[in-house]
């Protein structure tokens, strides 16, 4: 589980496309999929560790020096952009929230449900104004000052603007302490609604 609260941004070392294809160290022979090495500032990383990597919950598969390594696979592939990625982009990253931590953000899962688009991008005031397009099963459990999840960010829903669109805020702080400081018109991130918005709507088309 984690919280949203971006503790460090990454950038992708070294892509591997067939997922370690072949023979060697570190690889598995035939196995599908993508593996990502991504530098990071963490100590004490150990493999076995989830860390969220642009808000998707990864396992830990090696530890190098200033880096770890990730396999993604090919469902997490269909929901993410993992697919696009490529060396030197850079990640939002958090490691998974321990129980004696500070809940800073809302509860976040870590289960990516899809890719959300930025339609429109304003200045007000201090802050920066985001009108995001995102999964139609996400805006059905989206509420005004509710939570939502952009590339591993907490944010406060601001406003609904439209039937697939959610509005955000970005404080200084967060663009410039998150990858989310760069984001444009056009651009597209990984969304998770709010995991308690997730379970009620389970339970009222249960009893309905």
């Amino acid at each position: 589980m984690f919280t949203g609260i971006v503790s460090a941004i990454g950038r992708v070392e070294h892509v591997s496309r067939n997922g370690g294809k072949g023979r060697g160290r570190g690889k598995r022979e035939g196995e599908p999929g993508l593996m990502l090495r991504i530098r990071a500032p963490y100590r004490g990383l150990k493999p076995g560790e989830s860390v969220a990597v642009n808000g998707a919950c990864l396992t830990v598969e090696r530890v190098v020096k200033g880096a770890f390594t990730v396999h993604v696979i090919e469902t997490t592939q269909g929901r993410t952009l993992f697919g696009e990625y490529v060396t030197g982009r850079k990640v939002n990253l958090e490691r998974a929230v321990r129980a004696a931590d500070r809940l800073g953000g809302h509860i976040v899962q870590g289960h990516v449900d899809g890719v959300a688009a930025v339609e429109r991008a304003e200045r007000r005031g201090d802050a920066w104004v985001y009108d995001v397009r995102v999964p139609r099963d996400v805006r059905e459990i989206a509420i005004p000052q509710g939570s939502i999840t952009l590339d591993g960010v907490s944010l406060t829903i601001n406003a609904l603007p439209g039937p697939d669109v959610v509005q955000v805020a970005l404080i200084p702080f967060t663009r410039e302490h998150t990858t989310l400081g760069t984001l444009r018109v056009g651009d597209r991130v990984h969304v998770e609604g709010d995991t308690l918005g997730k379970y009620v709507r389970q339970l009222c088309r249960t009893v309905s």
